[in-house]
């Protein structure tokens, strides 16, 4: 589980694609600290199991069904990564709770200053809109932010310079694809209510005249 408050920006240093799979080799600095092999690190907003590690870089192992639901497919040596590693139990979450899990790919339609921020308009498929509302919470490509405005096709998010300067996010430009993930509390919600609507109704009907009948008003 992750909060979507990216800890630093990697590299892609090596990547190596195979019929089994692919595995890439991250520089890294501030995520080294404590990292072991067999942590999770979401790197894009994706969450991926540390095989490998030395003192200055780590290296992960991608499946064939992740290359093809994320942006990871489209990775190259050289790239900036968004890392963060899996969140502590006993620290402030700055953003929302991030599973790792990107529900789709999401394509960025417009990029627009507006003031010291950058709102970026992304248009998302149907599974990650029915969970966006304004002013609620989306992950893109790992980053947790707030969603300004919602449409048939997309959302608008606001980049405000600190984001800007320390994500990928101020790197992405119109036609560019993001990982996107839902808020995973509207999931769970949808799904108790879900389940509430497929409970059979009480045989016996609690009001008035039942209690009356039974001496209890």
């Amino acid at each position: 589980m992750f909060t979507g408050i990216v800890e630093e920006m990697g590299g892609i240093t090596v990547l190596k694609k195979s019929l089994t799979g692919t595995k890439l080799t991250i520089l890294a600095s501030t995520v080294m600290g404590d990292l072991k092999i067999g942590d999770s690190v979401s790197v894009n907003g994706i969450c991926l199991t540390v095989v490998a590690k030395s003192e200055r870089d780590f290296s992960v192992e991608v499946s064939p069904e992740t290359l093809s639901v994320t942006t990871l497919g489209h990775f190259a040596v050289g790239m900036p990564v968004n890392l963060e590693r899996a969140m502590k139990l006993n620290e402030r979450i700055g953003g929302h709770l991030v599973a790792g899990h990107v529900d789709g790919v999401g394509k960025i339609r417009s990029r627009q200053q507006d003031a010291n921020a950058i709102v970026l308009t992304i248009e998302a498929p149907p599974n990650v809109l029915r969970y966006c509302v304004s002013k609620g919470s989306v992950t893109v490509d790992g980053i947790s932010l707030t969603i300004n405005d919602v449409t048939d096709h997309g959302f608008s998010v606001a980049i405000i310079p600190h984001t800007a300067k320390v994500t990928t996010l101020g790197l992405k430009q119109v036609n560019d694809t993001v990982n996107l993930e839902s808020d995973l509390i509207g999931k769970y919600v949808e799904r108790l209510l879900q389940e509430r609507s497929q409970l059979p109704k009480p045989a016996i009907s609690i009001d008035t005249d039942y209690l009356q009948k039974r001496g209890l008003i």
